[in-house]
């Protein structure tokens, strides 16, 4: 296949800018050096139109094919943050930046969008334009909803979205998807218990705010185990427990619990939010504490398009001939998904073999996987804005 064997031949090249972006991590919207970076790059390619600051710190880049007959625009996803995380890895390219690492691959992404923005740059070699998005804060910021909330789609006349991730477990070359929800959704939430503090030894002259906080823990269990369809897929996990008081003999005032919620089905995400405060506010109220929730709504399922997974696994067919169509989801979330709200598309799995997991201080992303990757992108655009 061509496109594989061109980015064969610019893999030391896509490789070099995956290291620097590896001993560089930022944070958040603190990607001031990546994005410039990506900027430069876009800009030295030949880009039509390179635009920064979309979503506070995201770049985009406009490349359009040799013709244009039908108005037809594809955008390609890459996330660009790092993690707070100390790099346990040992490679020579290791963070420079203590405390911060690409533990997620998001390294890699950038670096095989860079890739495909480059080749499809060269050869134009499709009926429409291309935007290649590169995005903030995948990690906890919702910087895909703030590139959403920017007008992104509007602007550039985005009409179909395409994203990719790394994961660890899957052998290198070998692509996942599935149609429909394909990550989950995931809100968090925080509970106050507030009871009557003392001493340890007079329980009976306090409201034992653990023992109230305990019940809570237990109880919340239940929604999944007694409330929800066991064929839907939900997680409550509680997930810190914090007193007021750290000493060993005081029945503390208050207790302050936080947690997540994972779900793959909006009904049932408006069930358990629900569900949680009727659990949580009855158990306080019937050992005689007092318990206020927080439910705060964080990134949608992640839903993939019928169609559009039916031709993101074509491309994947045709760059390696291994893919997994129907791959189990998971309860992991993606902002991503608020570009899939926005317009149709498909998020699709790239193997990084036997590796650490992703979020761990021993990850690393796998190079060989760069030309598969990059590979898929600009395979994506030429299949579905074929030349004229």
């Amino acid at each position: 296949m061509p496109v594989k064997n061109r980015f064969a031949e610019l893999l030391p090249e896509i490789t070099a800018w995956r290291r620097d972006f590896h001993e560089n991590p930022e944070l958040l919207f603190e990607v001031h050096r990546t994005a410039g970076k990506v900027a430069d790059l876009l800009k030295e390619f030949g880009c039509d139109e390179v635009v920064t600051g979309i979503g506070r710190t995201g770049v985009v880049g406009v490349i359009k094919g040799k013709t244009d007959t039908a108005g037809r625009v594809i955008g390609l996803r890459a996330d660009m943050d790092a993690l707070p995380i100390i790099e346990q890895t040992g490679v020579e390219y290791a963070s420079k930046t203590p405390g911060k690492m690409h533990a997620c691959g998001h390294d890699g992404h950038t670096a095989m969008l860079l890739g495909a923005a480059k080749y499809l740059a060269e050869t134009r070699n499709f009926d429409g334009t291309a935007v290649v998005i590169f995005q903030p804060a995948e990690e906890g910021g919702g910087g895909g909803r703030e590139m959403c909330a920017d007008g992104m789609m509007e602007r550039f006349g985005i009409q179909e979205v395409y994203g990719m991730h790394n994961m660890p477990g899957i052998p290198v070359g070998t692509f996942a998807i599935r149609p429909g929800a394909i990550m989950a959704a995931a809100d968090q939430f925080d509970v106050v218990v507030t009871g009557k503090g003392g001493h340890a030894a007079k329980p009976h002259d306090c409201i034992d705010t653990t023992v109230v906080a305990a019940h809570i823990i237990v109880a919340l269990q239940t929604i999944a185990s007694r409330n929800v369809d066991p064929m839907k897929q939900v997680v409550v996990s509680v997930c810190t427990v914090e007193t007021d008081s750290t000493a060993h003999n005081v029945i503390p005032q208050v207790v302050k619990l936080k947690g997540t919620v994972r779900t793959m089905d909006p009904a049932v995400q408006d069930f358990v939010e629900r569900r949680i405060s009727e659990i949580v506010e009855g158990t306080a109220l019937a050992l005689g504490a007092k318990a206020v929730v927080n439910y705060n709504r964080g990134y949608p399922v992640t839903i993939n398009a019928e169609d559009n997974t039916s031709f993101a696994v074509e491309v994947a067919q045709a760059v390696s001939g291994k893919v997994d169509a129907n791959t189990a989801p998971l309860m992991g979330a993606e902002d991503f998904s608020f570009m899939l709200n926005e317009r149709p598309g498909a998020y699709i799995f790239l193997g990084n073999g036997d590796t650490a997991m992703v979020h761990h201080p021993a990850y690393n992303f796998d190079d060989t996987a760069i030309p598969f990757g990059s590979s898929w992108y600009a395979g994506m655009v030429e299949a579905r804005m074929p030349a004229a």
